[in-house]
Order: structure tokens, then sequence, then C-alpha cells
């Protein structure tokens, strides 16, 4: 049963409520960053939380590579229950592969070195590991010999992470979720999480995990207490120390937050340290100011967020004057009106037609699929034609892939959010905003609500033809089914 933290102001856990504004200004005055939560947790009190609607407090959120810190704590178990331990050779969990894995370097392999990014590689391996054995990456992985000695070098590999989550869930005979809910989901007070699977069919571990602000918070203070909550010990305090301090030399670079160091599923930070996910999913923990500052996002400007944090957040921690919540304050007036009216803007566009007959006439043909943002390649949307009708409150889009479809309410000048199965069952929460640019053209906004990406679409009524663009492009292709918390 999902319990919430307790709720405070800023000022009487001594944080200056204007350092949050001013960390909120830095946020919006840059385009290339989109918000879509933030929370703020001081002395074991939430003293900020906000969501960027149409995002919203209840719903989880693909947390991308922040998943790997759960992963972390998952081993934590591991290790006290007996499952695994960290000086134990990965090949050695691995009987079925270990006459084929005969480079010594490979076979020197052990778990804390997979934990710290340090397995010897010096570059991302999961390309290769799939490119080996895309059934089973971890065989894939061990496969390919290091290129320098296990725990000298650090590279960020996500068959890394793989492996150690593969040996947790095949020892405990349980995926990830449900090895995690009786030590720490329910202790914690959090709800229902959903976890991506990979081949063969485990949960991912190095990215996939879906859960809401809070519940990242609540990770985030565990760690802040040194593994204890509510006066019990859940996971040591000796697997707390080594896993948030740098396990392996890193070379340090004073304004980047990425050549700190990382720990087992953490980064070291200029300040802390932090569980991250790419575009901005990020809990940092900051023990020396007893404070833990989560954000969910979408942007590829993710040092830019770090920057804002430490340039405008940081500063207002501990500055707070005593007695400063006795009554009402303008600063903090002011940031209780910011918190409550984010938002992100809804499409812009004229309302439906009166005459409906050319645009429901016949569905829009996908014409154009492509990704011209993403730094990971092109992602192209899995639609194939795109239906307007008019609908019984406004007028909907349906959204066509082979083999599914999901239709879904439109508004115009602000958001429609839904909550609606597709064909196959799978219910994809949504929020959709659109209008009419001309006579001929309408345009959409999809933002697919448990995950950071949103999809553009123009259809064009010459040619009924539909342009389809991932402005917030996904890692990997996805279709509708992938674009929400799995079950």
């Amino acid at each position: 049963m999902a319990t919430s933290l307790p709720r405070s102001t800023p000022a009487s856990q001594q944080v200056d409520p204007a350092a949050i504004t001013g960390f909120l200004d830095a946020l919006a005055a840059r385009p290339d960053i989109e918000m879509h939560s933030l929370m703020v947790v001081r002395h074991g009190h939430v003293v900020a939380e906000g969501w960027w609607a149409p995002y919203s407090a209840e719903r989880p959120h693909l947390l991308y590579s922040l998943s790997k810190s759960f992963t972390s704590t998952a081993a934590a178990f591991a290790q006290a229950e007996g499952l695994l331990d960290l000086d134990d050779p990965v090949v050695s969990h691995f009987g079925e592969f270990a006459a084929e894995i005969t480079d010594p370097r490979t076979r020197s392999v052990k778990i804390r070195h997979v934990a710290a990014m340090a397995s010897g590689h010096t570059r991302e391996m999961l390309p290769e590991a799939l490119g080996r054995d895309r059934n089973e990456p971890v065989r894939g992985f061990l496969l390919i010999p290091p290129d320098r000695e296990p725990g000298t070098v650090f590279a960020y590999s996500q068959p890394c992470t793989y492996t150690l989550a593969s040996i947790i869930q095949r020892n405990a005979g349980l995926p990830l979720t449900s090895y995690l809910r009786p030590r720490l989901f329910d202790p914690l007070g959090i709800g229902h999480v959903g976890w991506y699977l990979f081949p063969p069919g485990r949960e991912q571990g190095f990215s996939g995990l879906h859960a809401r602000t809070e519940d990242i918070a609540k990770l985030g203070l565990l760690y802040l207490q040194r593994g204890r909550w509510e006066g019990t010990q859940l996971i040591d305090e000796k697997w707390v120390a080594e896993a948030t301090s740098k396990q392996v030399a890193h070379p340090e670079e004073p304004g980047s937050d990425w050549n700190q160091g990382y720990g087992f599923q953490f980064w070291m930070s200029r300040h802390g340290y932090r569980g991250d996910g790419a575009f901005g999913q990020f809990c940092v923990v900051l023990p020396e100011h007893d404070t833990v500052i989560v954000t969910t996002a979408f942007t590829l400007e993710m040092q830019a967020v770090l920057n804002a944090m430490w340039d405008h957040l940081l500063p207002g921690l501990g500055t707070a004057r005593p007695g400063a919540d006795a009554g009402p304050a303008p600063d903090q007036d002011r940031l209780a009106a910011r918190l409550a009216s984010l938002g992100l803007p809804a499409c812009g566009g004229a309302p439906a037609p009166a005459d409906w007959s050319p645009w429901a006439s016949a569905p829009f043909t996908v014409s154009a699929r492509t990704a011209d943002i993403s730094p990971y390649g092109p992602v192209q949307p899995s639609l194939t034609s795109v239906e307007v009708t008019p609908g019984d409150d406004g007028w909907q889009l349906t959204l066509a892939e082979p083999d599914d479809a999901l239709a879904v309410p439109v508004r115009t000048g602000t958001w429609a959010v839904s909550d609606r199965a597709a064909r196959n069952g799978d219910v994809v929460p949504v929020a959709v905003s659109g209008g009419w640019l001309d006579d001929r053209t309408l345009r959409a906004e999809v933002i697919f609500l448990e995950t950071p990406h949103r999809m553009d679409i123009t259809c064009s009524l010459p040619g009924r033809t539909a342009e389809v663009v991932w402005r917030h492009p996904p890692l990997s292709p996805s279709r509708l089914r992938d674009l929400h918390c799995p079950a």
C-alpha cells in the first residue's frame, strides 16, 4: 500500500523558497529543457513538488538508466541473503557457458566489476553482445574478452548492469519487481511499478523501470539515511557506502557531473551522488545538506539541469531564517503559486471545421516517419495511418499500426488526457492537443504520459498524407504497446 512522505514548507526545513523559484526560472529560460516533475525532500520532508501538466503525481514515468540504482538495491538484498557475493566471478553464476568462456580476463571479471562498470571493456558493449547472442545477451557479453584488466578502467556499458540483474533474477527465481516487492517497495510504501523485459524474458535491469516521482524520492531518502527506513536497517550500511563512492579511477573534469566517478550503479556528482537516466531523470542525493532532489524530464542537455540545480537551488539549502515559517511569506506564496501553475503549452490551431466530410472520409496514410533530434540515431514511429473523426466532445485521432490501433480524444488549446485501451488490450495513457493550421492542414501533439516522449502529427488533406515525427524520440523503436508502464 502506497504511503506518502511527510510534507512541510521550505522555510520550516531551512530551505529558501526563492532558491527553488530561481531553479524553476532557470529551467523555464531553456527551451531545450522540458520538465515533467520536481520534488525536493529535506530532513525527510517534501518541501516542494510540482508536475508540468498534463504530467501528474499519480502516474509512473519511464526512468531509463535511473533504473540501474534500483538494480543496485536489489543486489544489496541479494548479497545479504547469500544469493551472490561481490567477489564472485561472474562466470561462476553461468555454469552453462563456462566451457566456452576461456579468456583469462573474462573469467576474472567479478560481480563488483560489473556493478561498477569496470568489466575491463573500454566501450559500450550492448551492440556487440547482442551481435554475438541476441537471445542470451549475457553469453554474448562474456564471449568478448575485456580490453584491460577488470577493475582498472571505467566504461558505461549496459551489459554490465544486465548481467548483474540476470544473476539476481536467476538465483532468486523471481523478476526484479517481484524480488523487490517485499524487500523494498512495500516497506517504502511504493505502489505499482513496471519494468520492461529483455531477452530471454528477464526484466532489463539497466533501463525500463517505471515509477512515480515520489517513489524515486523514497529510494534517494533510503540511501540518504544509509539504508535505514523508519527504524529498520533495510540494506547494509556498508553497501550504501560502497555503492555511493567511486569504485574505479575516473578522470575528473571540473564542469562535468559525468566525470566525477561511479559507484555501484550510482554516479558521483560535483555535489553528492545521483542515479540518473536519459533525458533528465534524476535522483540527486546531497548528504551534506540532508536533501534529495528528483526530476523527470525530456532534454538532451542534462548537464544544464544539474548546473541550474547547483547555481540556484543548492545555495538555498540551509539558508532560511529560523522561524521564517511563522506565517505566510511572499517568497513562499510565489513558490506555491508557481508550483501549482506548472504546465506544458498545448498545441496551437483553430477548432475543428463545420464540415467534417473531407477529413473523416478515409484515413491519412503515414508518408513520413522521421526522428531528426535523437543523438542515438533515427528512431521511426511505427504508425502506418492516422484517422481523424468527430467525437462526442470534440474530435479524435486513431493511431494505427499494422497489428494495433489506439483511438484518443483531442482538444484544441488544451490537453485531452485519456487512458484508453489499444486494440490489443494495453491501456496507453496519453495527452493530446491539436488544431487546424488552415483549411487543408491539421496538427496534433501526442504525449505518452508514462514516458518522456512526444509525437508530432501533421495531416494534409491534399493526398491524405500524415507526417509523424518523434519530437522526443525513444532510445529504441517503440510500438504503441511499449509506450506505457508494463502491467
